[in-house]
This record gives C-alpha cells, sequence and structure tokens, in this order.
C-alpha cells in the first residue's frame, strides 16, 4: 500500500507528514497542526507576541515559563553542552545584525553592508535556567533563539503526537524528520538533499529509517547578501558570523530528531574536528565539502537507490 502524504508550510519552512495508512493520515495531520501552532506560539522570534520574544524582552529577574519553552530552552543548553558551545542559542543578535531578522521568506536578499561591528556572541553560560521550576533569567544584552533545536524539537513532538492516530507516521520540518512507531516494509525511504524544498519524491540519494530521527544543515540554502558579501544563517559563536569552514552541508542520523539536528549545526560550526566528533559519538553522518565532495562517517545507512 503506497504511503499518504500531507504537505504544507509552517514555522517558516515545509511540513510533510507521511503515514502508513491513508485513512489515518488526517488525524496524525490534525495532531502535528496542534504541536506546530504551539511551538510557533511559544519558541518564535519573528512574532512580538510569542513567550520567548516577550522572556527577551523582560528585565525582570527569573522569569517563570510554560513547560513547552522550558523544553525547548533545555534542549538548546544541552545542545550547547554537548557541543561546548559550537551549537549556543545566543546567536540570535548575531543572525539579526547579519541581516536575518525576520522570517526568512520576508528578508531582503540583497542590500547593504552590515551596519556594525560583528563580535562573540554572549556565550549560553550568561544563562540562568532551572529545570525543575522552569525559571528563566536573560542578562541584559542576552537574548535566546531557539530556531535550529526548536524545529527538531517539533519533530520530535509531532511525531509523538501524531503516533496515536497513526500507528507510523513521519514528520519532516524543513529537512528535520522525526519518526514514531511501526515503519514501512524495508523503512522509511529518505531523500538525502541540501535543499529541504524539494518534494520528498524527488530525484537523489535515498536511505532508510526504522526509527529515530535524520537533521541536515547546509550553509547553501539560507542565503543572502549584504554589500556584496554572501551571508547564511549558521554562525560562529567564536566571532558572531556565518560560518567559514570546509563542509557546506551535514547530515547526520540519530536517535531523535533533536540529537540529530544538533550534530548536523555542530558539524558546520566545528569545521575538520567535526570527523572526530561525531565518531567519538558514533554518529552516521554525511558530510559534503564546499567543493562537493563527499564523506560518510560511521555507519551511514546504505543508499536505496532513487525515489519513486
Amino acid at each position: 500500500m503506497p504511503l499518504a502524504v500531507k504537505s504544507w508550510g509552517a514555522l517558516g519552512t515545509s511540513v510533510h507528514v507521511l503515514t502508513r495508512d491513508p485513512d489515518r493520515l488526517r488525524d496524525a495531520e490534525a495532531a502535528v497542526r496542534k504541536i506546530l501552532e504551539d511551538v510557533d506560539a511559544a519558541c518564535s522570534r519573528f512574532r512580538d507576541d510569542s513567550e520567548l520574544s516577550r522572556l527577551n524582552a523582560s528585565r525582570n529577574g527569573l522569569v517563570q515559563v510554560s513547560p513547552l519553552l522550558a523544553s525547548a530552552i533545555g534542549a538548546a543548553l544541552r545542545a550547547a553542552r554537548m557541543t561546548k558551545g559550537a551549537v549556543d542559542p545566543t546567536v540570535g543578535p548575531a543572525l539579526g545584525l547579519a541581516g536575518y531578522d525576520d522570517d526568512f521568506c520576508r528578508i531582503a536578499q540583497d542590500g547593504g553592508p552590515i551596519a556594525s561591528r560583528p563580535q562573540p556572541i554572549p556565550g549560553w553560560q550568561a544563562i540562568q535556567f532551572d529545570q525543575a521550576s522552569r525559571r528563566v533569567g536573560l542578562p541584559a544584552g542576552v537574548a535566546l533563539d531557539l530556531g535550529s533545536t526548536g524545529k527538531a524539537l517539533a519533530a520530535d513532538l509531532a511525531a509523538m503526537a501524531a503516533l496515536p492516530a497513526s500507528g507510523g507516521v513521519l514528520v519532516s520540518l524543513g529537512g528535520d524528520i522525526a519518526t514514531g512507531g511501526i515503519p514501512p516494509d524495508g523503512g522509511w525511504r529518505v531523500l538525502i538533499a541540501e535543499d529541504s524544498r524539494v518534494a520528498p519524491d524527488s530525484e537523489g540519494q535515498v536511505i532508510c529509517l526504522h526509527g529515530g530521527g535524520v537533521a541536515t544543515s547546509s550553509t547553501t540554502v539560507r542565503r543572502w547578501t549584504r554589500g556584496g558579501a554572501v551571508l547564511h544563517h549558521i554562525i560562529d559563536p567564536a566571532t558572531g558570523l556565518p560560518t567559514t569552514g570546509p563542509w557546506r552541508t551535514a547530515t547526520v542520523v540519530a536517535g531523535t530528531c533533536v540529537d540529530a539536528n544538533i550534530a548536523a549545526t555542530a558539524a558546520i560550526v566545528l569545521g575538520d574536528a567535526a570527523v572526530d566528533w561525531l565518531q567519538a559519538r558514533r554518529l552516521p553522518a554525511r558530510l559534503v565539502e564546499n567543493d562537493g565532495t563527499i564523506h560518510h562517517i560511521g555507519r551511514w545507512p546504505e543508499p536505496k537507490g532513487i525515489t519513486t
């Protein structure tokens, strides 16, 4: 039986939901839409009325946040600890300075030079956070950006929410993919692509997932120009500027989409050091150099030919 799929746009990216049973797609879609609405209301840095925007604007000491935002902040700080700051949730101001200050579809693709001089970001250690009480404190000049781990967390939560309605589901949010339940025979067929906007049935290398998640980070898609310089959305915390390392794309398979996303983003930032970092954690990865040369790290799933 062919898989059922529903696609739309949310969180500034493409959404694809696949179920094994076409009769259960509608209920799975409804569950995913509810999660994405909740995540957008809690975690968006582009909505003035989001809980995150209110937290970033608050200077009233410790602020208690919702369980959802606390989970997203916890995931972001875990990413920072795991990567020793290579993935850091305080990159928001640096992204805004570079020109990424709105949903990507609305930012100007060309413009004058960056007005201010970039500098290292404040760093995740500046954040006060107590997971048990869900209280957060942000010093002056520090703002949280949860765009990376937040989207991956949304994929994991959406797959979990859709599972009771579907029995087996795959959720893709702009290349961040989470699965749940019983996979199709042979596994979920996942297209590995640098551009998350391509349709999931496009031609290209396909791997099969039997569980967990996969995420791709790339410097090739969310790009714009300022003062003649081409910029992208992955910030090096040490400089406050977009990364300039050897990898243009990193794809990682892990037990959850969040873990895959953390590793993929870290690989872009870490550059040459990413190979040892990934091997030490036994994370299968596919790294693409700026010239297109492909490297496979660990037990990368075997390609399964061309999608049909």
